[in-house]
């Protein structure tokens, strides 16, 4: 990984490497920073789509979100279970 690379990697995405006790990531850097990169751009491409959903319906966040995450889980989407739930957990931060 370059080291002029500026994005913050948050402690809530960097935790989803990390065994309990542990302090050093179970994957390399450049690998964890890929993963970012694809779910926070990931839950950005799913905001428009979820604020119009919860008008449309009339549904609280969390029932959006709910459903989301819910589609991103089981392996079709190419993420983990714990990338799920932490792109559910953003686009539920980005809608409030």
């Amino acid at each position: 990984m370059s080291e002029d690379n500026q994005i913050v990697i948050p402690e809530s995405f960097l935790a989803l490497y990390l065994s309990p006790g542990r302090f050093k990531p179970s994957a390399p850097q450049a690998e964890i920073l890929g993963r970012y990169e694809l779910c926070e751009d990931m839950a950005q491409m799913l905001l428009d789509t979820a604020n119009t959903k919860k008008w449309e319906l009339g549904v609280e966040t969390q029932d959006i979100v709910a459903r989301i995450q819910q589609g991103l889980q089981g392996g079709e989407a190419g993420l983990s279970e714990a990338e799920a739930q932490w792109i559910a957990l953003r686009l539920a931060e980005l809608m409030d």
